[in-house]
């Protein structure tokens, strides 16, 4: 069995911590790492407290919810309460960071961020990483692991064929294809890459 690498472990907690998401539009995971350890991990929220989106409806102002706090806010802020130096750290995001995040991470001392996901990369934000000297780095992120995912695919498509051999409707085999393909890209090209 081969190992999960560092980059994806990290950009998978970074996905199960979005999971606790109160946000009603985006759910975003990070995760703070110095040494191949997590120090911090946030997910975007409200005030500790506070009203959530998630029970009565995000508070947008000028396009933007002023309920919720980031996760990378959130992740930097926990560092702070608890007294964990983040100079030299690194930081593992679901999504790109936004202007206000990446100022943020930029004075914290961060010295790399890995995103999975492009939301509305901002060119000054890139720019600031870049004059700042942060590294900016895309990780694939694949939910689970990637035999397990195909073994699963190959699975559902051996249950559709044999629903085609029934006296299933037709249009329903054709929604259970579509659902499959969604849940399941490519599985014979996942196959092909080994």
């Amino acid at each position: 069995m081969e190992r999960i690498s560092w980059d994806h472990y990290f950009m998978a907690q970074s996905y199960l911590l979005k999971t606790r998401s109160t946000c009603e539009r985006l759910a975003v995971g990070a995760v703070i790492v110095r040494d191949k350890r997590m120090i911090a991990g946030g997910y975007n929220g409200s005030v500790s407290g506070g009203v959530h989106c998630i029970d009565e409806g995000c508070y947008v102002i000028d396009g933007h919810c002023v309920r919720t706090i980031h996760a990378e806010m959130n992740a930097l802020l926990q560092c702070s309460k608890f007294g964990v130096a983040t100079e030299g750290a690194e930081i593992y995001v679901t999504h790109f960071p936004c202007l206000h995040c990446t100022k943020a991470i930029i004075q914290a001392g961060i010295k790399a961020v890995y995103y999975s996901e492009d939301y509305r990369n901002h060119p000054y934000a890139e720019q600031l990483f870049e004059n700042a000297g942060v590294k900016m780095i895309k990780v694939e992120h694949t939910i689970g692991n990637a035999e397990e995912s195909l073994e699963k695919a190959q699975f559902v498509e051996a249950l559709v064929k044999k629903l085609e051999n029934t006296n299933v409707n037709e249009q329903e085999i054709v929604s259970l294809k579509n659902r499959a393909a969604e849940l399941f890209p490519n599985p014979l090209q996942k196959t092909n890459e080994r």
